[in-house]
Parts: C-alpha cells; structure tokens; sequence
C-alpha cells in the first residue's frame, strides 16, 4: 500500500509540474509576441517601483529643451506663440549652432501669410523637424508590415494622420508625436514606426535624431541604428522610455534667453552642437505627463527623453532576447516552486516555494539598474496560481495523511502501549530481527477467579476482566511499562520497551508495589459476599531475554522469551504456595537499588533461597505483601515449587 500511495503522490506530482510549465508556456508566448493583457497593469507599477530603486540619472549632453515658459508666454502676450516669434527663436538657434531643431508642435491650421512664410523660412534654415499626429482607433489596431527585404513587424496602424499646413510641412522633416501609455496615462514607449495605408511613418523622436546624425536610421531585428548610435527596441519597433528623473532633469533653456541672447550669452552655449527641442513648459499651455519621478512632466521633457535614448544608443533594452529570458522565467519559476511543493517536509517546501520567485525579483531589480527590463508581471502570474493551487492540494494531502496516521497509530495504541505504538509508527520494522537484552518481567493474575466467573456469567466476567484490564494497563503506562499479553484473568508486563534503561527494574518495582495496592483497593470494592475470595498475585524477575515478533506477516505480535520470562512465571507459583502476594527475585530488587533514585525502596527483608520447577539452582525471592513489606508467616526457609 506505501508503495501504491508513493507511486499516486508521483503522479501528481508530475502532473502538477507539467501543468505548471504549460501554464507558465502559455504566459511566456503571449507576452513574448508583445501581446496586451491585464498583466501589463501589474508590470506597470513594478516598474516604477525598480525605476524609483535605480533612481534618477544624469540626462545625456546632446539634447536639451528650449521651453516656452511662462516667461516667454508673458513677454509674448499670447499662447500659441506668433508664427513670427517661432522663426525667430529657430534663427537665433540656427545662429547659435544647434545641431537640429525640433518643434514639438503640432501646425494644423494656417496663420497669417507673411509669418507662416517667415516660419517656413526660418525652418529651411537650419535641420528641422516638426510634429505630426496620427489618429487610431478605439481599439488597438496592429499590422504585420514590410519594412524592406524580408524584415517585417506587427507595427501599429493609424487610422488617419493629422499633418502640418502647408508651407510648413514642405519646409521641414515631419514626424509623428503619438505616444504610448499605459491604463493610467503614464507614457512606456515612443512608437518608432506608425503604418498608415500603404506608407511607413517614422516618429517625431526617430525623425529628429536621424535629422540631427544626417543619416537615415537602419532597422536591425531588435535595434535601431542611427550613424554610430545603436538603441535595443521592444516589438514592434517600440522604443522603451526609461525618465531620467523629475521635470528639468533634461537641460532646459528658457525661449526668452534664447530670444535675448544678447544680454543671456548662455543660453547660446548650451545650445551649440545639441539638438535643441522646442516645446511648451508653462502652467496651463503644455500637455503633462505622470511618471514615476514627477506628476505632471512636461510633454516636451518627454519627448527630449526618446530623442536622447536615441541620440545617445543607451535606453531601457526590452527586446526579443529579454522576453525570450522572460519566458524562460515563466515557465522554469512555477515548476521550480511546484517542486519545493513535493519536498517530503511540508514546512520546507512552503518556506523554499517562494524563493525561486523572490530570486528573479532581486535579479529582475538589478537588472534594470542597468537598463535590462526583464518582466516581473509574467512569471509572477506563471508562477502564483499553480504554487496556490498545488500548494493547496499538498496541505490537505498532509492533513489526509497526518489523520489517517493518527488514526492508525489510535488503532496501534489499542494494541500497545503508547511508546510502542509511536515507535511501530516512525518505525515499522521495529523488532523484525531478535533482540536481546535485559528487561524486568512482572506476571499478574487473580486468584479464585474461576468459580466467581461461573457465578457472574459471561457478560458479568467480560466486565470483571476489563476493569482488572484497565487498573493493569494504567499502572503499567504510567511506570513506562509494557503490557506484552494479556491471558484472560492474568498478564504479563515488560519493562525495558522500546529501548532499555537504566531504571527498567526500579520503575518494575514500584508498579508491582502501587500494582498490588490497586488490586487490594479494588478487589475490595467488588469482592462478593458469598464467602468467596477473590485475590492476586504477582510474580517479577530480573534478567536477559529476548525480544521479537511472532506470527504471519500479516498478524504478528512481540513476544519475549528466556529464563527470565520462565522464572517470572514460576513466581507467581512460589506466591501462590507462600500464600503472599507477591514474589520479586533478589536479581530484581539488587538491580533495583543500583538504579538513581532508588532510596525510597522499601527494605524488602528476609529473602529466601526457594527452588523453583524446571530450574536447577534454587533462587533467592522476596516473599510479602507490598503494602507493608514483611515475611508472611506461612513462608517457609525452603518452599519446593513441584
């Protein structure tokens, strides 16, 4: 039957574990072809909360932010700007170096002629890109697009696109300023590619840093290269943002210095040989953005960051190489933690389930530290329902077993005394091989208990046997004593199971003793009063014996056997014939007194050499009633047992 239940935990087991890989299989290949799910509302905050951990970080020199703040506002009287104040604020750059001008903006309606020509002029000027938006729908609309050659992404589709006036739009590069954001409005990518019918659309951030290297950008498998700078992209050319820390983080000139450069030669030198993005900062005119470092970060700020990820090679590396670890992750972590389940020690595998999950955390969080987005939503999600599930199932498959143990080890205990039965439980092959070794023996039986058995019949003798059962049993445990059988109206008790000790005849004697006193107690109680006695007597010896099972493997029982378990025996005869209630042998009492704390003794005076059937020496015995220790006056110097 053990093995059949070992072979049944085995098969659950193993289906638990490949449950738990297909689960974590499932998971992993959906999030590895970049598809959206509910885990992305959990990944969100996680990764705030390993971008909080890195912290922030210095901005890269080649980009800064010309602002249109509050200043530039108040001195211009208006918001928008006029046309005019812009191409004067792209001359002055031009002037003053810069290396490309962005114009986060989006110039959808005409102005006036003379300052939409005055822009457009000034745009010409100097490399320039200006915004345009791309319109979807409601649902997320994705397609598997050719980009040349056999490369092909699932890129998103753009219902229709927004685009600059004319002449605006023919006087510099155009780009598209869409971003994407997840359920709470906090930006995660800069799209670098948008389809839009039969056209691929290259983004506002793309554009500009492809403007400002003077190279057209080569797109890699999970890169984008620009001129020298190579950026790691996500699926679907989605470029990952990693803040770089609150508002101003990304050097930022104020529009108005620059407009007065004459009396800010500073602001001309922060500048020169950068890409200058011109954007909106001031309360109320600018679109704002909630990010991990800052709650309302200027839309500008944000799209400068894509530019700089760019510009600089170095952004948050989410790609294809990542996810497949992802996946790896996904699958590996919840077999890992199904399998601390299936520890044999329960409290092990609870406290080890976690620590493979807890592990990839630590590692998930150093790695973005070093700008490796490894994901922590997926195998977290792989991971908890099969550990729960199995988790679950495991515990109540303990609780099954730690209640069937119980109750076979109640069933023991009705067959043996309780350190047997537990030492049978830990240990079932106790006692297969014959043991020797010294024990204490003490025989009991009743003395005029056939005929009263004749008078009480044998509903009223089964009652009669299992109080004087019970009173046996009872003395016999609380001295650490072994009942080893009971017969009929006797038995036969061992001291020195399941191991033998120091004090095995000291712990024998002193339950012969409150044995013999219980027995006289309760044969008072129910001694009948038709001139019959009931008595006892009890016989105890000290010696080798040896200890084994007997019987079929299907029905056994330990036994003892040896002189010593014969001379125990015969005691009870010497007591009999000695007309006292019991017999100890000297072997008893001297191995007694050698046990610690043995001073509370009785003396056990006046022992006798007494010849004992069947055996060739005569043995030295204590002859008396336990409660008041003395010769009995029946004794003779020698008693032949015959």
């Amino acid at each position: 039957m053990i093995a059949r239940l070992r072979s049944w935990r085995t098969a659950v087991a193993l289906a638990a574990v490949a449950a738990a890989g297909a689960w974590g299989l499932f998971l992993g290949l959906w999030h590895l072809h970049g598809r959206g799910s509910i885990l992305d509302r959990i990944e969100a905050p996680l990764q705030d909360w390993r971008l909080l951990i890195a912290g922030p970080r210095a901005a890269p020199d080649g980009v800064v932010i010309v602002a249109i703040d509050e200043e530039t506002v108040r001195r211009a009287g208006a918001y928008p700007l006029p046309r005019a104040l812009l191409a004067r604020i792209v001359r002055r750059l031009a002037d003053d170096g810069a290396k490309a001008v962005a114009l986060d903006m989006l110039f959808l309606e005409r102005g006036p002629g003379e300052a939409d020509a005055e822009l457009a002029a000034a745009l010409r000027s100097t490399p320039a890109v200006i915004g345009a938006a791309a319109l979807f729908p409601r649902a997320d609309a994705f397609a598997q697009t050719r980009l040349g050659g056999d490369r092909s992404a699932p890129l998103p589709v753009a219902e229709r696109v927004l685009w600059p006036v004319s002449p605006l739009a023919g006087a510099a590069e155009v780009g598209l300023v869409n971003i994407t954001a997840d359920h709470a409005g906090t930006p995660r990518y800069a799209p670098l590619l948008i389809a839009s019918g039969a056209d691929l659309l290259p983004s506002f951030v793309l554009r500009t840093a492809a403007v400002a290297a003077g190279a057209e950008p080569e797109l890699e498998a999970d890169a984008v290269r620009i001129g020298r700078s190579r950026t790691s992209v996500d699926f679907g050319y989605h470029l990952p943002l990693r803040f770089y820390g609150p508002r101003g983080t990304v050097a930022t000139v104020s529009a108005q210095a620059v407009l007065d450069a004459d009396a800010d030669a500073g602001a001309g030198a922060a500048v020169r040989g950068r890409v200058v993005v011109v954007g909106a900062t001031a309360i109320g005119t600018a679109d704002t953005f909630a990010t991990a470092f800052d709650p309302v970060l200027p839309g500008v700020e944000l799209v400068a960051t894509g530019i700089a990820h760019l510009v600089a090679g170095k952004g948050l590396v989410r790609n294809g190489a990542t996810r497949r670890l992802d996946l790896a992750a996904s699958v590996a972590l919840p077999i890992l933690t199904v399998l601390a389940f299936t520890l044999r020690r329960v409290g092990l595998g609870v406290a080890l389930c976690a620590v493979p999950l807890v592990l990839w955390f630590a590692f998930a969080t150093l790695a973005f530290t070093r700008d490796y987005w490894f994901a922590m939503a997926v195998p977290l999600a792989a991971t908890l329902p099969p550990a729960l599930v199995f988790g679950a199932v495991r515990l109540w498959l303990e609780q099954r077993s730690k209640r069937r143990v119980l109750v076979q080890r109640e069933a023991l205990r009705r067959f043996h005394a309780p350190a047997i039965a537990e030492k049978l439980a830990v240990t079932p092959e106790f006692l297969q091989e014959p043991v020797q070794q010294h024990a204490a023996v003490l025989f009991v039986d009743l003395s005029g208990f056939t005929g009263l058995s004749e008078q009480l019949g044998p509903h009223g003798t089964r009652t009669l046997l299992k109080a004087f059962h019970s009173l046996v049993e009872a003395e016999a445990t609380r001295r650490d004593g072994f009942v080893l059988s009971f017969m009929g109206d006797g038995a036969m008790l061992l001291f020195g199971l399941p191991a033998p000790r120091l004090d095995d005849a000291l712990r024998a004697v002193e339950a012969a003793l409150d044995l013999a006193a219980a027995l006289r107690a309760w044969i008072a109680e129910r001694a009948p009063g038709d001139g019959r006695e009931l008595g006892a007597r009890i016989g105890l010896h000290y010696g080798p014996v040896v200890l084994s099972r007997l019987g079929p493997d299907t029905h056994q029982h330990i036994t003892a056997s040896g002189d010593t378990v014969n001379v125990a025996s015969r005691l009870l005869e010497v007591a009999a014939h000695g007309e006292v209630e019991s017999a100890f042998s000297l072997d008893v009492i001297a191995a007694a007194r050698s046990a610690p704390e043995s001073g509370a003794l009785p003396a056990f005076a006046g022992a006798r050499e007494i010849a004992i059937r069947g055996r060739a020496r005569p043995l030295a015995v204590w002859l008396g009633n336990p409660a008041a220790p003395h010769v009995a006056g029946a004794a003779r110097d020698s008693l032949k047992i015959d």
